[in-house]
Parts: C-alpha cells; sequence; structure tokens
C-alpha cells in the first residue's frame, strides 16, 4: 500500500563528497521520518561504507523501486555498479557516473508517480559531464527533463529571505548581452507567481537589483538600467505585479532593505548569492520554481574539502527536505484555493438602467 506520507526522491549527488554524510545525518533524526518517507537513490554498498567510516547510527532498506518504500524507513533503491569505489574529495569520472545513474532513476519514478518531490545531493558539476548530461547543473538538466516546457527559476531561501537570478550557470562576459527585458519580465512572472503558489504569499513584493554599480549612475556607469531594467519593471508593475526597483546592489544587502521584500531578483549568479550564503549559508536552500516538479537542494556544494571528516553539517540538507515538504503542502493549498474562482461582479450604466457584469478573476499574476 503507497504511504500516505509525503514521498521524498533523494538524488545521492557525488559520492566521493558530503552527500551521504548529510543525509544520513539527517535521517539518523527518527523524528524526520515521521514528516515524510525518503527513498534514496544511489547505493547500499556506498552508504554503508559512509555510515562505517564517519561512525553515523543510521539504519536502512534496500529496495528495488520507490514502490516498495515503507513508512518510518530510509529506504535506498540500488542505481549503481557494485564495484564502485569511494574517494573521499576525489573528483573522478566513476563518482560522476554514479551521481548521474541516481538522478535519472530519480527522474525516471518520478514520471511513474512513485515519488512526490525530488531533494538532490550535492553533484560535481564537471565529473557528471557526459552524452547523457551536457548542463551547467541540476536546474537546467531538470528543466529539461521534467518542466513540461516550464521554465524554471533559481531561488535561494531561508525562512522570508529569497534571492532569485535572472542568469544563472554563465560566464561574466556574457552576463550583460543575456540580461533583456523579456528575460526579467519572464523571471519577475515567475518569482511572483512561485511566491503565491510555492510560500503562500498572496501580494509579493519584489525587489529588482540593477546590473552596474551605484545602479549606472544615470547611465555613466551603464545604460541597462534606464533602457532595459527600468522599463521591465515598469511594465510588470502595470500588469499588478509589486515590483520595485532597480536597486544598486552593493549597499541594498548590507542595509537590511531585503527585510522589506518578499524576495530579491538579482541580475546573476553571484550578485545574488555571494551575500545569502554570506547571510544564511549554513542552512539555506536552493529551490528550482517554475517548474510542475519540486526540487530542493542544499545551498552548499561536494564540499571536497571536508569530505570523510565527520564534520560537516546536516542543517542545510535537513532545511531542503523541510521546503519540499512545505511547497508541496503549498501547492495543494493553492489548487484547492483557486480550483473554483469567484468571478468578479459590478455594474455597467447604461442610459437608466444597471447592468450586471461578471468577469472571471485572472489570477496568473
Amino acid at each position: 500500500m503507497k504511504d500516505s506520507k509525503i514521498r521524498i526522491g533523494i538524488t545521492q549527488g557525488d559520492i566521493n563528497g558530503v552527500g551521504y554524510e548529510v543525509i544520513l545525518k539527517t535521517f539518523a533524526d527518527p523524528t524526520m521520518l515521521e514528516l515524510c518517507t525518503p527513498i534514496v537513490y544511489g547505493s547500499p554498498k556506498v552508504a554503508t561504507y559512509h555510515r562505517k567510516a564517519l561512525d553515523i547510527t543510521a539504519s536502512f532498506s534496500i529496495i528495488n523501486t520507490a514502490a516498495d518504500a515503507a513508512s518510518n524507513k530510509l529506504s535506498i533503491v540500488n542505481c549503481t555498479d557494485d564495484e564502485v569505489k569511494v574517494e573521499f574529495a576525489k573528483a573522478d569520472a566513476e563518482s560522476g557516473k554514479a551521481a548521474l545513474a541516481a538522478l535519472e532513476k530519480a527522474v525516471e519514478e518520478y514520471k511513474e508517480g512513485l515519488i512526490d518531490v525530488i531533494v538532490t545531493a550535492p553533484i560535481n558539476k564537471n565529473t557528471i559531464q557526459s552524452e547523457e548530461f551536457a548542463f551547467a547543473g541540476h536546474t537546467e538538466y531538470i528543466e529539461q527533463r521534467l518542466g513540461d516546457g516550464s521554465k524554471s527559476l533559481m531561488i535561494l531561501l531561508k525562512d522570508d529571505f529569497r534571492v532569485a537570478l535572472v542568469t544563472g550557470h554563465i560566464p561574466v562576459k556574457d552576463i550583460a548581452a543575456s540580461i533583456t527585458k523579456e528575460r526579467i519580465q519572464d523571471k519577475i512572472a515567475i518569482l511572483n507567481r512561485s511566491l503565491k503558489q510555492d510560500f503562500g504569499i498572496s501580494a509579493p513584493r519584489i525587489a529588482v537589483l540593477a546590473l552596474n554599480p551605484h545602479s549606472g549612475d544615470g547611465g555613466l556607469l551603464g545604460k541597462e538600467e534606464e533602457e532595459i531594467i527600468r522599463p521591465a519593471i515598469e511594465e510588470m508593475s502595470k500588469k499588478g505585479i509589486l515590483c520595485y526597483g532597480p536597486f544598486a546592489a552593493d549597499g541594498f544587502m548590507g542595509s537590511g532593505n531585503f527585510n522589506h521584500f518578499d524576495a530579491v531578483l538579482a541580475m546573476y549568479h553571484d550578485q545574488g548569492l555571494t551575500p545569502f550564503k554570506v547571510l544564511a549559508m549554513e542552512d539555506g536552500v536552493n529551490f528550482t520554481a517554475g517548474l510542475p516538479v519540486i526540487r530542493t537542494s542544499p545551498a552548499h556544494g561536494t564540499a571536497y574539502d571536508i569530505a570523510g571528516k565527520g564534520i560537516a553539517s546536516e542543517a542545510s540538507f535537513r532545511s531542503a527536505v523541510y521546503e519540499a515538504i512545505d511547497v508541496y503542502r503549498n501547492r495543494e493549498r493553492h489548487a484547492e484555493a483557486t480550483a473554483h474562482p469567484l468571478r468578479k461582479q459590478y455594474y455597467e450604466k447604461r442610459d437608466d438602467s444597471d447592468k450586471l457584469k461578471l468577469d472571471t478573476v485572472d489570477d496568473d499574476l
């Protein structure tokens, strides 16, 4: 019988990093098993090696598919060759193949309806590259495999602090050319919709950062603010979205102005993620918004520098599990609340008579 609790599909990530350490530490706490049914896609042999090497008291069951997962247990679906070897802190092709095999299996079983959400442990973006994986990271891969044509948006979050990105994993030299009015508007729309359906915020406020220093200084340090970013904000504001800016990025975070908004939209990766990780890396979460699938991950990487030492904190991974559960429930509530929308009612004056007009509420924004 299928478990009624939310089924969390967890990919093992890079087996030479801290992925298994944070997974096993998280579910060594029995209260976590009361919240969800965790299914790890990976290798029981590798998990056992990590458990013994790091002296983690976590037990698990070996299953063939998520359909066999039992309640109140951590389960592992074997996706890799039993001969794969763990070499802590080493970036090698075998660990990349193992990470990809786990990810592919999780995607396959998500499509079959066997898991509800996906939480990904960190990968090495170089070693996972292959003919099957020619992407900059998890976000782009999942968008293609599970997006159904939708566009994704990377959001880093901790509690009510959320940072989203207009551009993601691209070289710095390509950033300015990638900043277009249409792209900014697309990201604002996705972010606004996500804040409503995924976080339950009825009228979200979005701050948009500038691209250039000092917001371009009136065109002295760049014209993108006046020619691209500001017009994009103004047009989206006319559509009813509460978005403001562009704000100079250097002082926006340090001044605490982000506390006045439900989310911040940064122009590029390091502009948004550097201050976020300074303020919230310990238990921050990476959430892929805009897609039908719910996918989260910890805000850190493979952490080779501490892999195998037993000192990795599971706080960020545990928060990623919590966030996946919360978003899943929020989407259920949002779908229920908007399934039968009320219609607007207003009167149109014609001659000496009043005529009742009805119009369907548009919740796309």
